[in-house]
């Protein structure tokens, strides 16, 4: 069966198809067009295609395909957004399809598009008649700002599949932990006025120094209490990414905006954490002039740890020869397994490239990917799948 282009035509038409998703509205965009493009390709080999649009956003969409049936079964799953970036600093078009010195290059093929090619590309002999159990091609929206389309999945109808690879950039390696993620803002809010007398209004700059330190303090203090040596970086991260205030040298800065990133290990709980740092930093601001605002800027991803004892972690153990890791980066995973699923993370991208410019997968990378999935596919969905 070969009524899909090949793979890398694939990889080339699903980077053609701009899909960024953002938390800045002025970068946002859909991905209906990179799911449309699945779903005719998973019909031309034989699947099922359910294609579920997000509430209140007919621009965005997520992508069921369904081949074969039964109880169990695997779940390739992907999303189908990229982050913003940078043209100036990419040496060819973002989205345009690049070789060069082994590697293709564009927005989204390590993160993660090229992972849905090739999940497509390792079924593309398949009947449903052979399959024992169904086989699920999950294809997501807005993973990169909020995990909308996973968050959907829950009351969008049943998902077949009971064992998931996430395809997200580990270099073919398996993981079955990862941090969780929140996002977080801090507003202060002062007064404006004339520089020239600092009586004529407050500071919401300077109250925001007092902030930060107590935020670095706090980050500090969590490396000390928590520790997990699985990871890389065996503490939780406190990133500040992003600060915004003021207008002008000469007036009083009315207003400072500060947003964070926190990354916690498994065992820890998000909504805890967020009521320790309001009362830290409330206790900050007591002793300053100015008013302090606490948001979310999407309501936090948990932590993923799926068990030991999984069926789809002694599978990843036997047919990659290792023992499934751990990964600091978030994944839709945890939404997976509210749905039944036993997750791992494995793809062929590396996540030194995600979100960097004149982003690349190797070549070589690509048939070891299919002939893996296959492997998976067989163990999962084929004669004598457990």
């Amino acid at each position: 069966m070969s009524r899909i282009p090949d793979v890398r035509r694939m990889i080339a038409e699903l980077v053609a198809l701009p899909s960024v998703s953002s938390v800045d509205p002025a970068l946002d965009q859909g991905n209906l067009a990179v799911i449309e493009c699945l779903a005719e390709w998973c019909e031309a080999l034989g699947f099922a295609v359910d294609i579920r649009r997000l509430p209140g956003d007919p621009g965005k969409a997520n992508l069921v395909a369904t081949l074969g049936r039964g109880e169990g079964g695997l779940v390739l799953a992907g999303h189908t957004d990229t982050v913003p970036f940078d043209a100036d600093r990419w040496a060819s078009d973002p989205f345009t399809l690049s070789e060069r010195q082994g590697r293709l290059h564009g927005l989204g093929t390590s993160d993660m598009k090229a992972f849905l090619a090739l999940a497509l590309e390792a079924v593309r002999t398949l009947e449903a008649g052979q399959l024992d159990a169904p086989l699920v091609l999950l294809a997501t929206a807005d993973e990169e700002s909020g995990m909308e389309g996973a968050k959907a999945l829950a009351g969008s109808g049943p998902v077949a599949g009971r064992q998931a690879i996430i395809g997200e950039p580990t270099g073919l390696h398996p993981i079955r932990v990862h941090k969780g993620m929140m996002m977080e803002a801090v507003r202060v809010t002062g007064r404006s006025g004339h520089s020239s007398d600092p009586s004529l209004g407050i500071n919401a700059l300077e109250a925001m120094h007092g902030v930060i330190g107590e935020l670095m303090t706090w980050r500090d203090e969590l490396g000390r209490r928590y520790r997990d040596e699985r990871f890389a970086v065996p503490v939780p991260t406190l990133n500040l990414g992003h600060i915004h205030g003021g207008d002008n040298p000469n007036r009083i800065c009315g207003e400072v905006v500060l947003h964070y990133d926190l990354r916690p290990l498994p065992g820890m709980s998000p909504e805890a954490l967020r009521a320790e740092v309001e009362t830290r930093l409330r206790g900050v601001m007591a002793e300053r002039p100015g008013e302090l605002t606490l948001s979310s800027l999407f309501p936090g991803q948990p932590p993923m740890e799926t068990p030991e004892t999984a069926g789809i972690v002694a599978a990843a153990r036997a047919l990659t020869g290792e023992e499934p890791g751990a990964v600091a980066f978030g994944t839709e995973g945890p939404w997976l397994r509210d749905l039944g699923m036993d997750v791992i993370i494995l793809g062929p991208g590396d996540i030194a490239q995600a979100h960097q410019p004149d982003e690349f997968i190797a070549l070589d990378r690509l048939a070891p990917t299919v002939t893996l999935l296959q492997r998976f596919i067989h163990r999962f969905c084929m004669e004598g799948a457990a």
